[in-house]
């Protein structure tokens, strides 16, 4: 066996790079780390830096839907079985929540650092975490049969509370009364949130339609 051969077997044993997508995935998301890398490098501005720790978070919810799929043994524990789900639907909006870094390209102007190349920035991490998003549902779909449509609510729903609220998928645990009575507000009194519920119904739609058109997409090239 050669040494790129074998070296090649090795890093296939990590998680990130078992199969041909997670190898294409992982090169998409180094791709975009390179971009904010060599912003950085090249303006001396720390502006997005933000964005490889939310790549980060976006990566964990695909990481445990991965595992699963990989170990189905797991899923004879129910214990195990849906503790590891609760905490992929609490990492889950992470990867949704990305597309709402495009507000930022407008703020982000640098005379060293032309348009093009910040929307190009962003949008590959909106769409790598897109891509971590869609396909970490689709596997969680088929472990557990889950009902899209609720699930692309809260969601969306998640996208909102991060957004505008400011609360991380860790505030849960740390910050978990604080968080609730917000939430609690927005229940009780819809009215007054208007705009909230307003953003968070068009992408609840938004969300399913690009995830049932994508998955069909995937059966169209096959």
């Amino acid at each position: 066996m050669t040494t790129f051969s074998f070296q090649n077997k090795y890093l296939r044993r990590f998680f990130f790079l078992r199969t041909e997508l997670d190898r294409l995935l992982t090169a998409s998301i180094i791709f975009s780390c390179g971009l904010i890398v060599f912003r950085i490098l090249h303006t001396g501005s720390w502006m997005f830096v933000y964005m490889i720790w939310n790549l980060f978070l976006a990566y964990i919810p695909y990481a445990l839907s991965n595992w699963l799929t990989a170990s189905p043994k797991w899923m004879q524990q129910p214990l195990f079985r849906y503790g590891i789900f609760l905490a992929w639907l609490v990492f889950l909006p992470n990867t949704f929540y990305i597309l709402t870094d495009l507000y930022h390209l407008h703020d982000s102007r640098h005379p060293l650092a032309p348009e093009w190349f910040d929307l190009a920035l962003i949008f590959s991490c909106a769409w790598n975490g897109l891509l971590l998003g869609v396909l970490s549902l689709r596997q969680m779909e088929k472990l557990y049969n889950l009902p899209i449509y609720p699930i692309m609510a809260l969601n969306a729903f998640g996208v909102y509370v991060g957004r505008y609220l400011r609360y991380n998928s860790w505030d849960i645990l740390s910050n978990p009364f604080q968080l609730a009575a917000d939430i609690g507000t927005m229940i009780i009194h819809p009215f007054r949130h208007q705009y909230a519920w307003n953003m968070i119904g068009c992408y609840t739609v938004l969300l399913i339609f690009i995830y049932t058109m994508m998955k069909k997409l995937s059966r169209a090239l096959n």
